[in-house]
């Protein structure tokens, strides 16, 4: 987030004069390959550009240099310079965005422009990692609890009928008070990793909070949502035997709910199934109203 809003970051800074010539430019203008250090004629902000893209680019800045409201970004790909990539090919096209605010004068007249140059890939790689950031749990890299709620309102526009289950470690809480938190989080993010290699191509997993996982089991009946999930918790608990007699037995118990009605309801159903798994002992599977053992 700070990336996307903080102006300078990265940003090349360039000032033209009223007829379109760079009379300066911040230091990493040597990023596109360009260096005006020595140069004894600075060039026309044009000369930027890819020759196909000058003309346009040159008419964008004229309107502003002759004061037309133009808040808008251009975006061109920039001249190749002298740069070339790591194998000595010629470096791939880069795409950059250009904003310009004119200088104006105390009595009116505009004496040239100050733009900025955006790299446009790095904008869209910031705006792709604030979206996976916001639909992803930081701990795990699993899909968080708003992403899951956004795919079951998608099931349910389409009918719903789906099953989903919503696993746990068996007394986390208890192991967080013990242990301290660094282990807590290795036991969580020990169990999405093995989560993961449980699920199917078309499961869709996630982590509700810090402690549960939401996982929906798309093509499977509740009678094959129940076989995965008994293996799961079975496999878990096989896997998870005690290194030492001072290290924790760890169990998971899983709930498990039809698609229907609402996002909330389906999620309180299946939550009500892992509490009745827990009830039992955990390291079983319950739907509400019935239970299985793992």
């Amino acid at each position: 987030m700070h990336g996307l809003i903080e102006e300078a970051s990265g940003d090349i800074v360039i000032r033209l004069d009223r007829r379109g010539f760079i009379n300066h430019a911040s230091a990493n203008i040597a990023e596109l390959g360009f260096d005006f250090s020595g140069a004894l004629l600075l060039p026309h902000i044009t000369d930027l550009a890819e020759q196909d893209y000058a003309a346009v680019l040159s008419e964008h800045v004229g309107a502003v240099l002759e004061g037309a409201d133009r808040t808008d970004w251009i975006e061109f790909p920039v001249a190749s310079g002298d740069l070339q990539s790591e194998n000595g090919a010629p470096q791939a096209r880069r795409w950059y965005a250009l904003s310009l605010r004119p200088m104006i004068e105390t009595d009116g007249s505009i004496d040239g422009a100050l733009c900025l140059m955006r790299s446009v890939q790095r904008l869209r790689l910031l705006e792709g990692e604030l979206y996976n950031r916001a639909v992803t749990d930081p701990l795990t890299g699993l899909a968080n609890r708003p992403a899951f709620c956004a795919s079951l309102r998608r099931q349910l526009a389409g009918g719903g009928g789906q099953i989903i289950a919503v696993f746990a470690v068996d007394g986390m809480r208890a192991l967080l008070l013990r242990y301290g938190q660094r282990t807590a989080d290795e036991i969580v993010w020990g169990f999405a990793k093995f989560l993961e290699t449980m699920a199917l191509p078309e499961h869709e997993i996630a982590q509700l909070d810090g402690e549960r996982f939401g996982a929906l089991l798309s093509g499977m009946s509740l009678s094959s949502a129940r076989e995965w999930s008994e293996d799961v918790v079975r496999t878990f608990a096989a896997l998870a035997v005690p290194a030492t007699t001072r290290s924790p037995q760890l169990t998971a118990s899983a709930g498990l709910a039809r698609v229907e009605c609402t996002v909330d309801w389906t999620l309180r159903e299946a939550e009500l199934g892992l509490v009745l798994a827990r009830a039992g002992g955990g390291g079983q599977v319950a739907l509400a109203g019935h239970r299985w053992t793992g």
